[in-house]
């Protein structure tokens, strides 16, 4: 009689341990389903997690150019959690300590962030204006760039993380770093049409180094700077001036979309774009005597690619010195801040402060609102 109560309560005790662990086999592809960061600006990413987990998922949504329904995921494991079953992303084991980097504005964030030094690898580190970067540039690795990159550089730097961007498809890296089996994140700020949606991945880096509350600290005082800016010149300025961009690459002049970053600045401060014809989702290439008479009609001309002068401006396109905007001087470039290899800060930089383009070109559409020695970022070409 004893033997067979001792064989019921193994029975039952095994059963237990079988339903718990069809339970847990359950639960763990219910986990991480809850988005426990929402952004507010950015459309590229989300944070999925759930509050009995430490351990979370990064999601990059539509990573590149043209994707639709595209998502790469991350998940990072923290104390002794695992992913859910069948989970099809990459995995890194704890915060990302190591990192490398191949976009000049995933610098910037985990400069953001207090976080420069986790930097153990970069693709074109001359171009890099980062102090914390030029600083440390010994302990530094520049990896090249896609297409030549040196891998066993890249093994030698046991990197936890590999930050990459897609530019009209998957990154040329994933294949060799799926088969070097060295975890990626797509890092996808370049597509936000947003000036706050670009500054507002520093959460998901800031995610990945261990320390989101503090990256949703330093974000949240950015838009409030910015619209701040933003509506009062909604709120005082009496006129929009028209603005060109660009300066010709090639035989083609690339004009923005009216969604695009670079125009949402220019309407946000105050200023009209002058091509409206196009309102998808990447620059159009027009001709040259359309680009002049875009020019000829604008009161104002910025972004002029590397042009640090109006000799320069002159050099490139000689037709274009007899535009109203150029003989008046009303010329400004982006490229206040570059360092000796040609790297622009505007384009580093720039993304954790577009409160600071901003105020810059209210500075420009709008004489007399700021002091125009104030000015960061853009100078007027002499």
């Amino acid at each position: 009689m004893r033997n067979i109560i001792k064989l019921i309560a193994l029975q039952a005790v095994m059963i237990m341990g079988m339903a718990s662990c069809v339970n847990t086999d359950k639960n763990r592809n219910t986990l991480f389903t809850a988005e426990i960061y929402k952004p507010s600006y950015a459309a590229g990413f989300r944070i999925l997690g759930d509050s009995s987990h430490q351990s979370v998922i990064i999601e990059s949504v539509n990573p590149w150019q043209g994707a639709d329904g595209i998502v790469r995921r991350l998940f990072i494991e923290r104390g002794d959690e695992k992913a859910p079953e069948g989970f099809d992303g990459k995995i890194i084991n704890g915060d990302a300590r190591r990192i490398v980097t191949m976009s000049s504005t995933q610098i910037a964030m985990l400069d953001a962030i207090g976080d420069g030094k986790r930097i153990y690898g970069i693709s074109g580190l001359d171009y890099i204006c980062s102090p914390t970067v030029r600083n440390r540039r010994d302990s530094i690795a520049d990896i090249g760039f896609e297409g030549a990159v040196d891998y066993e550089e890249l093994i030698g730097l046991s990197p936890d993380l590999v930050m990459l961007y897609g530019v009209n498809g998957p990154n040329p890296m994933e294949g060799k770093l799926d088969e070097l089996d060295i975890p990626y994140i797509y890092i996808g700020d370049y597509l936000e049409e947003s000036p706050l949606g670009k500054a507002e991945w520093v959460v998901a880096i800031s995610e990945i180094a261990g320390h989101r509350k503090y990256g949703e600290k330093v974000f949240d005082e950015i838009p409030v700077r910015y619209n701040t800016l933003k509506d009062s010149i909604a709120a005082t300025a009496l006129d929009a001036p028209s603005v060109m961009v660009n300066i010709p690459y090639g035989d083609s002049w690339f004009m923005p979309s009216t969604r695009s970053y670079a125009i949402r600045l220019i309407e946000d401060a105050g200023g009209d774009y002058i091509y409206k014809d196009n309102t998808g989702n990447s620059s159009r290439p027009v001709d040259i005597e359309k680009a002049y008479m875009l020019t000829s009609e604008a009161d104002m001309w910025i972004n002029t690619g590397a042009a640090r002068s109006l000799d320069e401006i002159r050099s490139a396109c000689p037709k274009f010195t007899d535009t109203r905007c150029f003989r008046n001087g009303y010329v400004y470039n982006n490229n206040r801040r570059s360092n000796p290899a040609g790297g622009n800060d505007y384009y580093e930089s720039g993304v954790m402060h577009p409160d600071l383009i901003l105020r810059d070109l209210i500075t420009i559409f709008h004489p007399g609102t700021f002091p125009v020695d104030s000015l960061v970022y853009y100078h007027r070409l002499k």
